[in-house]
């Protein structure tokens, strides 16, 4: 691995909307566009963090609010920092926490300063504040990181997404001001903005151009993939995108689907997270170049091929059908293993793909030709 100490993106080539670039960080260089598996409580669930490498990835997201209260942040920080806590000497982002306080925790009271709220594990009690949310993210010493936003869930009636949205962008100068107060020289780590507004135009358009104004080391498209359908999301990044800094990464927070990518890195996008691979492999389900084949089901039980012969993966090219169905229904923990491990592998095979298009400027035949791949399928490989 080749360390670097500054921050920086290249933007090497567009085809159409479509960027190939480059995300350089202090523990490695990220290809983008980007798939980051969720890595929330420090481990993307099921997996050895040799094997998601080998998968392809670049970088894994762990998560503020998870690890602030378990095992703490000062925790990590004392054993040497989350990147040698979780044995992954690549690059790390760290989410600002806002999501889940507002998803998961208890009690939560919100104001100008921050949210205060009572742990969803053991009725604790804490305050995060912007601030706080940056202290929290450099103790753990992640590369990227984000500044606490609100995000709400869609729909909404106007008033509350502009006073949410309204709020995120006074939530970004503050976190700015605590990043530059920690950073130090020398560090080379960085903090995106988080463009809010919704499903409404105009809102997110003024975000967009308001958090351009701060100097941010890359901006993201929040509070998507909350609820509303995907036309929306699409329609929202349609006019989102064209305002945001083209020499900065541009980042979708929770999504999605590879169709979501597909469309996504269509628009503009550099970089998604998203915890379906690694729970979709949980619940008995793979992502195949075919399409989605469900392991649960009875069908599979007498079937001795692998999922796809012609994968590089272990877990995709080397088991039956008939053994994974077996291991679901038995309730053993290496489906879930193998499951995850053979969605892991095709999302980043799916980034690669798109990666490898753009560069040669074929990224609309890419986009048809899989596309088309989905929707045939593969009935008897199904």
């Amino acid at each position: 691995m080749t360390e670097t100490k500054k921050f920086g993106f290249k933007l090497i080539t567009t085809d159409g909307m479509a960027r190939r670039g480059e995300i350089n960080t202090p523990h490695g260089v990220v290809h983008t566009p980007a798939f980051m598996p969720v890595g929330t409580q420090a481990t993307v669930k099921a997996m050895f963090t040799d094997h998601v490498r080998e998968t392809g990835a670049d970088v894994v997201l762990g998560n503020t609010y998870h690890l602030m209260l378990r095992p703490t942040a000062e925790r990590v920080d004392r054993l040497g920092g989350l990147h040698k806590f979780m044995n992954w000497p690549h690059t790390i982002l760290t989410d600002s926490g806002g999501f889940q306080v507002m998803s998961l925790a208890q009690l939560r009271k919100l104001d100008e300063d921050g949210v205060r709220f009572q742990s969803h594990i053991d009725g604790s009690k804490h305050h995060l504040t912007p601030e706080r949310s940056v202290e929290i993210q450099g103790l753990l010493g992640s590369d990227i990181q984000m500044q606490l936003d609100e995000c709400i869930k869609l729909p909404s009636p106007r008033e509350e997404v502009q006073r949410a949205m309204e709020l995120s962008l006074r939530w970004a100068e503050r976190s700015r001001t605590q990043f530059d107060k920690m950073r130090g020289p020398g560090k080379g780590q960085g903090l995106y903005g988080i463009v809010q507004g919704g499903d409404v135009p105009e809102l997110r358009i003024r975000s967009a151009e308001e958090l351009a104004k701060l100097p941010m080391e890359g901006y993201s498209v929040g509070g998507l993939a909350v609820g509303e359908p995907q036309e929306v999301m699409l329609k929202m990044l349609d006019i989102t995108t064209p305002v945001m800094p083209v020499d900065k990464p541009r980042y979708l927070m929770g999504v999605g689907t590879p169709d979501d990518l597909l469309e996504s890195v269509k628009r503009g996008i550099d970089q998604f997270d998203c915890v379906m691979p690694t729970r979709a492999g949980r619940h008995g389900l793979a992502y195949t170049r075919f399409g989605k084949v469900n392991l649960k089901n009875a069908r599979h039980q007498d079937d001795p091929r692998p999922l796809d012969e012609e994968s590089a993966c272990p877990a995709t090219s080397t088991y039956s059908r008939a053994y994974l169905h077996h291991l679901f229904r038995a309730g053993e923990a290496l489906s879930g293993m193998l499951l995850t491990w053979n969605n892991i592998a095709y999302y980043q095979t799916l980034m690669q793909g798109m990666r490898d298009a753009i560069e040669e400027s074929r990224f609309e035949e890419f986009y048809a030709k899989t596309k088309e791949d989905w929707a045939r399928g593969d009935i008897a490989a199904l």
